[in-house]
């Protein structure tokens, strides 16, 4: 299962953790620990979504969702 969200965040986009969840068959909070031991494995990496919003954003071209709320955890892998 690790190696099929580590290959979902390879392949770009912007999942939420629900969705992320809904695709591998699990609930959302083993998908937040499964993230969290990859990022402490060094196989993704982590930042913050920036205060600016989508404007000042790189990602806004990958964004699903139009914005992505203050505070929210994305990863890269």
């Amino acid at each position: 299962m690790l190696e099929t969200l580590l290959t979902l965040i390879r392949s770009g986009g912007s999942f939420e953790t629900g969705a992320l969840a809904t695709q591998l068959g699990t609930s959302p909070q083993l998908v937040q620990a499964m993230l969290e031991h990859l990022q402490r494995s060094g196989l993704i990496q982590a930042y913050q979504a920036c205060s600016e919003g989508c404007g000042g954003c790189s990602l806004k071209g990958t964004c699903q969702s139009g914005h992505i709320k203050d505070g929210a955890r994305l990863w890269r892998g």
